[in-house]
């Protein structure tokens, strides 16, 4: 559809309508929002259909090949239904092969390049004359009570079944400043919870050489327990998501005892065998990380423990994986993912020895997320009773859907709350557990 010139434009004519796909982790989802902002800001519309838009921005994931194959999918739907169709993201950084899978793509640019996709936006779709209008936090695609708030770009580890730091380069944190004012910002509009995330949180700061500051003035450091320390002076919870296993985390534990911090640890182990670990290039050992396990939780009692595993890992032996169900046993973590290994296109693990068949990389995936069933289920058990606060996410019929403090919007469980149907979300209020199952807990409100 032509477009008139950028100064030319019939004021009685809408702005020029731009359709958004947005695929992947909640790191590209902040990606996507801030795309979302620009185009909102430039004076675009951004429309729920590919019938009303005028050209199409589909936001990729390239982490794993299940990941690939749904980003290629995505794009070859919005061209089958717009034609015009722009690229970014992280498979963006493999343009040959989303051109080889899709040449009439108009461009395609990589992840984390927000003013690259608004020139190619602009190239294709000429920007209106008026600017729009937009909220002052911005674009969001999370509900309106909480928000990802990134924290750095990038990563530093070479994993070898990883390849964000070739889609996605080296770590880069943002200035502390400028996140706490955008923190700030969020929950002055009513964000009620802020999630923390980054490829590697607790190096934050770690390329800035922890540079000296201030906010507001107080004294800042760029790193992460500063930058906690001022978020907890914000009218929010704050959650903390993707922590190695870093001695740095007992300070941040100390936090979560205190107060200061949501008593939960997402920290994704991979492995506990040492053998494994090593070729995933992966730090720690099945005896330290339960140590360290053991003095996390004797530090703060209230803690969530979040990870996930890979099984099937080459050259993961039957023994391997037993040390790996043993660890599980003796760590009861809360809440556990567990991925097959994908060999992921350029990623160094592919040439190691001795692959493990698809089919047994399977079954270990299911006898691992069986045992881990029943650890979950017992520790939800032990909660019966318990008095905690939950922030409630919504409301069906009666029931009021809300989180604990242990639990993240949409990867971990649900309390459900009865006789909770004029709670709103974001709100906040004590409640005691009357019964749990595998993965959700029930609770009843207390009288007021």
């Amino acid at each position: 559809m032509p477009s008139d010139p950028p100064n030319h434009r019939d004021p009685d004519r809408p702005a020029p309508a731009v359709g958004f796909v947005s695929l992947g982790c909640p790191k590209a989802l902040v990606d996507s929002e801030q795309i979302l902002t620009r185009l909102r800001g430039a004076g675009y519309r951004v429309v729920p259909s590919y019938a009303e838009a005028d050209l199409v921005v589909v936001n990729t994931c390239g982490f794993i090949d299940a990941a690939v194959t749904e980003s290629l999918e995505a794009i070859g739907e919005a061209l089958a239904a717009n034609g015009r169709v722009i690229v970014t993201g992280c498979l963006g950084s493999r343009a040959e092969q989303v051109r080889a899978a899709h040449p009439k793509v108009l461009e395609v640019t990589g992840p984390h390049a927000d003013e690259a996709v608004m020139a190619a936006v602009q190239r294709h779709l000429p920007v209106p004359l008026q600017a729009g209008r937009l909220p002052p936090q911005g674009i969001r695609l999370t509900p309106p009570h909480y928000a990802y708030l990134k924290i750095a770009e990038g990563c530093n580890h070479r994993c070898t079944f990883c390849v964000i730091p070739d889609l996605r380069g080296d770590l880069v944190s943002r200035d502390p400043g400028r996140l706490l004012d955008e923190a700030r910002l969020l929950v002055e509009n009513g964000v009620r919870e802020l999630l923390v995330v980054a490829q590697d949180s607790v190096a934050y700061g770690v390329d800035l050489g922890y540079r000296h500051g201030f906010w507001q003035g107080r004294p800042l450091r760029a790193r992460l327990s500063d930058l906690i320390d001022q978020l907890a002076t914000l009218d929010a919870w704050v959650r903390l998501h993707y922590v190695y296993p870093y001695p740095q985390v007992d300070a941040l534990v100390e936090r979560m005892a205190d107060g200061r911090l949501l008593p939960y640890l997402d920290v994704p182990l991979q492995h506990a065998s040492a053998a494994v670990l090593k070729a995933m290039r992966r730090p720690g050992d099945r005896s330290g990380l339960l140590a360290r396990i053991r003095r996390w939780r004797a530090t703060c009692p209230d803690l969530t423990l979040r990870s996930t595993f890979i099984v099937g890992f080459p050259g993961e032996s039957e023994r391997d994986f037993a040390e790996l169900l043993d660890f599980l046993a003796e760590a009861e973590l809360d809440r556990v993912g567990c991925f097959t290994y994908s060999p992921v296109a350029g990623a160094r693990a592919n040439a190691l020895p001795d692959p493990v068949p698809e089919a047994l990389r399977l079954e270990r995936q299911e006898r691992l997320m069986a045992q881990q069933a029943a650890i979950s289920a017992r520790r939800l058990a032990a909660r019966i009773g318990r008095v905690e606060p939950v922030m409630v996410d919504g409301v069906e019929g009666d029931v009021a859907v809300a989180r604990s403090r242990g639990d993240a919007p949409e990867i971990d469980g649900q309390v459900r709350v009865a006789a909770g149907g004029d709670l709103r979300p974001g709100q906040v209020v004590d409640v005691r557990i009357t019964a749990a199952d595998v993965h959700d807990l029930h609770a009843e409100r207390l009288a007021p």
